[in-house]
């Protein structure tokens, strides 16, 4: 296996462990979601800040921006309200989902050409997120829900911030560290609902420095060398990942309005996708 390849499988299993980590931290109230969220970016901002330093970057990281810093906060903050009471798989989904959707969305209002495949897909991507928040016995509890599509527009924000970086590695890290101000207000707010033993700490810290950290770091440095049509499809395996490893860890069930919703979801943005891909590449060729 290359270089390349092994860490870009690396950075997949990190994305869909922070499903994990979170839910597992979370279903059992090892901690709260507060404090959850402040272990994480400062594992997080620490191991990146870290790896700058490895990197012979100096002392301090200074990428970044106070925007993107904005919306990766909400994203982290979201995120860990949200898994009190989703499932990890339907976590991803309604995650993932979001964040096509919204990266469609804007390029589409951004003035990129859209055609009808494109189109396409992204109207199947939205169909299934509409079956899966609609009421009903396996609907996911509407609040959480909320929370999760929150967090998911909040992450396609932040990577369409991350689109003009030169320095992805450095701009995450410098992002991160100014998250930690808004985690910790955030603890302060929640302060009174505090709860953490040794466990939920050791698996926040886990996600913010591994499943964060280091993963963010291993797809930057697969993204490169990757096809991009490679590497988009590859985001796709994430909340099946995710949703295995709850059937695994947590005998979460695969209800068949969880299976039809993914089968719309990953199918739609993959033909959204890919379709865009190839009209880009057709233009860069000059056809």
């Amino acid at each position: 296996m290359s270089r390349a390849a092994a860490a870009a499988l690396f950075a997949l299993l990190a994305f869909a462990a922070n499903s994990i980590l979170c839910r597992m931290a979370l279903r059992a109230a090892h901690i709260d979601p507060a404090s959850f969220t402040t272990v994480r970016i400062l594992a997080g901002a620490l191991t990146l800040w870290l790896l700058v330093r490895a990197a012979g970057r100096g002392a301090r990281p200074a990428g970044g921006s106070w925007a993107s810093a904005l919306v990766l906060l909400a994203y982290a903050i979201f995120f860990s309200f949200a898994y009190v009471a989703l499932t990890a798989g339907t976590g991803a989904l309604l995650l993932f989902g979001a964040v096509q959707v919204v990266m469609i969305a804007v390029g589409f209002f951004g003035g990129e050409r859209i055609n009808r495949i494109i189109a396409l897909g992204w109207l199947l991507a939205v169909a299934g997120l509409v079956l899966l928040l609609l009421p009903g016995v396996n609907a996911p509890p509407p609040l959480q829900a909320a929370f999760m599509l929150i967090a998911g527009i909040a992450w396609g924000l932040y990577s369409l911030h991350g689109r003009s970086s030169t320095d992805a590695l450095g701009d995450t890290a410098g992002n991160f560290v100014r998250a930690v101000p808004g985690t910790l207000v955030i603890s302060l707010l929640f302060f009174t609902h505090r709860s953490a033993d040794p466990l939920g700490i050791l698996l926040a810290a886990l996600s913010g420095a591994i499943a964060s950290g280091l993963g963010y770091a291993a797809w930057y440095t697969a993204l490169p060398r990757l096809g991009a049509i490679a590497a988009a499809n590859a985001q796709l395996s994430v909340p099946v990942i995710a949703a295995l490893a709850g059937v695994v860890l947590f005998a979460e069930p695969i209800t068949a309005r969880l299976a039809l919703a993914s089968v719309l979801v990953l199918g739609g943005t993959a033909l959204a996708v890919r379709r865009n891909l190839t009209v880009r590449a057709a233009r860069g060729a000059g056809v």
